[in-house]
């Protein structure tokens, strides 16, 4: 035991104490915390600013006073304030005096760039093609943005018919998507409202009649009732699963790397004229597990001062994160133990390739299934999944982190499989280990692996 320990204690120094460690640890963090300063700046759409001029060609006299409705300044900061306290009604309370300072004045108090429109009338019987002609000539002030030619029937059907007319939509070629889809959804708004003042009931009323306004939810539990969160119980097993599925990944990447260093390098050799290859193995994955360890807790414990800063912590079940560190300890030992038997048996990173492929179609079965566990996880697929090794540990935490989490037989009964398959991974690397760290020369197939396992 001594030894491997002592083993161990080397694995972890020698990853921790060098300045890749740090940096490979701190980065993810680093690049989260950067995207959240300045991405809402890079990646902010919401300050677009539609400005240039439009030329409707309305022959029925009512789309163009609409449109110069909507398009109207004061009238858009009047629908923005509306709209800000229909988002403030359904946001929890927890949040709301962060949203209060975003959606209302952004939104609310007109921030965010009101569109700089000018509507240009022309007279019904217009030559089409002229102001096509039109469209190619660009002001850098107010662009020409489109041609608008409203069809006869678009705000009255003929005769007894229930089918409206629309417009026709003409742009120049250079203008973004962006532009076009804003002018379009102003053009149907006005469409909309000139059809509606135009039958017999009041359109007022009939936009009231439609007008209903979102409320939050309120989720119930057994011991208490709080608002619901939207967004939470999607995004909750996609953290726990890339958290689980990260942390094995890193770990045993690294084993299978250090392992072929130091067979290539032959430092192996001394290693094993000191200690057995069964106190090697297990002080390796012991080291290594300490390593993963340290990643897990620091983003564990970002995670959990982000539901505290937002006053959201009540909405995780603390016994999530004992079962994670659960089952990282078991999907680690098996891949871990997987890969240490690949990086033993070859003697370069190239000709471990070969080998890793049914390790790496293991690796993604999780992110390829992720979603439809997520959001079924009753399902057949689902329950099949949480006992299938090693991929079962995944499947379980997904269904645990999901809105419908399995009874706990089956949780445990998954343990137990994870465990019992954690002696058999060990067992198969102890086998190979004790021919393949002094062998050198053609790599080995799957089926040289397995007369080893026989042989050992």
């Amino acid at each position: 035991m001594r030894n491997i320990l002592l083993i161990a204690k080397r694995e972890f120094i020698a990853t921790v104490a060098t300045k890749a460690f740090v940096i490979g640890l701190l980065i993810l963090p680093a690049i989260i915390a950067l995207f959240a300063l300045i991405g809402p700046h890079v990646f902010n759409f919401d300050n677009f600013q539609l400005k240039g001029e439009i030329v409707v060609i309305d022959p029925t006299g009512k789309v163009l006073q609409e449109l110069q409705d909507i398009y109207d300044p004061e009238k858009i900061a009047e629908r923005r304030k509306e709209e800000a306290e229909q988002v403030l009604a359904v946001i929890p309370e927890q949040a709301r005096q962060i949203a209060d300072t975003q959606a209302v004045k952004d939104l609310g108090m007109g921030l965010l760039p009101i569109p700089e429109v000018h509507i240009l009338s022309r007279p019904p019987g217009s030559d089409i093609e002229r102001e096509k002609d039109w469209l190619n000539t660009q002001p850098k002030e107010m662009p020409h943005l489109a041609v608008v030619v409203i069809h006869p029937d678009a705000v009255k059907p003929p005769g007894e018919s229930r089918h409206y007319g629309t417009y026709d939509f003409y742009v120049p070629p250079n203008l973004g998507d962006q532009a076009r889809n804003e002018v379009q959804k102003g053009l149907r708004d006005a469409i909309v409202n000139a059809r509606l003042n135009t039958v017999e009931v009041d359109g007022d009323t009939i936009r009231a009649i439609f007008d209903v306004s979102p409320v939050q939810s309120v989720t119930v539990t057994q011991t208490e009732q709080r608002e619901t969160v939207k967004g939470f119980n999607i995004w909750l097993p996609v953290v726990f699963g890339f958290l689980l599925f990260g942390g094995v990944m890193g770990a045993g990447g690294q084993l299978l790397t250090t392992m072929v260093e130091e067979k290539s390098s032959r430092v192996v050799e001394i290693l094993l004229s000191a200690v057995s290859p069964m106190e090697l193995m297990a002080g390796k994955l012991l080291g290594q597990m300490a390593v993963s360890m340290i990643g897990m807790a620091l983003y564990v414990g970002l995670g959990i001062v982000m539901l505290f800063t937002f006053a959201l912590m009540g909405l995780l079940d603390v016994s999530l994160i004992f079962y994670l560190l659960l089952f990282f300890v078991i999907t680690y030992l098996i891949i871990g133990s997987l890969m240490m038997a690949v990086g033993a048996a070859v003697n370069e990173m190239k000709e471990a390739q070969g080998l890793m492929a049914p390790l790496t179609i293991i690796f993604m079965i999780p992110w390829l299934l992720w979603f439809p566990i997520s959001f079924n996880p009753d399902s057949i697929l689902s329950l099949t999944m949480s006992f299938v090794p090693p991929v079962n540990t995944f499947a379980i935490l997904l269904r645990m982190a999901s809105n419908s989490p399995p009874p706990l037989w089956q949780v445990w009964l998954s343990i137990l499989i994870g465990i019992a398959s954690v002696f058999g991974a060990i067992w198969f690397t102890a086998k190979v280990f004790r021919i393949g760290l002094l062998m050198f020369g053609k790599p080995p197939d799957f089926r040289t692996l397995l007369r080893w396992v026989r042989m050992a």
